[in-house]
């Protein structure tokens, strides 16, 4: 897995035909399409990050700018994750994400948004019912996240079709999860590319 995922890095950060091409974030164009892939851990941040690595997702996406820049956008995203010890999710998101310049072409990211995610049981579930347990019938919860996020990244402006590579850590604070604990953290760590695609 840790192969894979370092293989993916590798590529993620090599394809772009423009990697030496001039930043020009004021042209940004909206809706690139948003590749990438998730590692989930039911966990408090920055801990046991090896787990996040056990359980692999992809996701699909786009975004808006605020402000005709690349520092300045609105993203939407679908997460699909796999995880044995607490069941697949499937998480939806929207997040306004600030990119402040680093160096470069290089910019980090600082993101914060809304999201429903909806878990799926791992096992089959039991409810008491008249002093019996019996099957539950729901399989899928639905609950609401704040989703919180850092990262870092490159825009490679180019007149023609290019990609923007970007890494990312997230916290997750998902309500209802359980009845005695109100919110749950649950972290992603994120691997992808913005395909920016060439303007007609």
């Amino acid at each position: 897995m840790k192969q894979f995922f370092l293989v993916f890095l590798f590529l993620a950060f090599s394809v772009s035909p423009s990697v030496f091409a001039q930043t020009d974030p004021s042209d940004f164009r909206n809706f690139p399409l948003v590749i990438s892939l998730h590692f989930h851990s039911l966990s408090l941040p920055f801990k046991n990050l090896k787990s996040n690595f056990k359980n692999v997702g992809i996701g699909i996406g786009t975004e808006i700018t605020h402000n005709g820049s690349n520092n300045w956008v609105q993203q939407f995203n679908v997460v699909w994750y796999r995880n044995k010890g607490i069941g697949n999710g499937i998480f939806f998101s929207s997040q306004v994400a600030w990119r402040p310049h680093l160096v470069g072409s290089g910019n980090g990211e600082i993101k914060a948004g809304l999201g429903y995610l909806l878990a799926f049981h791992p096992t089959t579930s039991f409810v008491q019912q008249e002093g019996k347990w019996i099957k539950a019938d729901r399989k899928i919860k639905g609950m609401w996240a704040i989703p919180v996020g850092i990262g870092f990244g490159y825009y490679y402006y180019h007149p023609e079709t290019f990609v923007s590579p970007f890494i990312s850590y997230q916290m997750m604070l998902v309500k209802g999860y359980n009845a005695s604990v109100p919110l749950v953290p649950q972290t992603l760590i994120q691997v992808g590319s913005r395909i920016h695609f060439q303007k007609k």
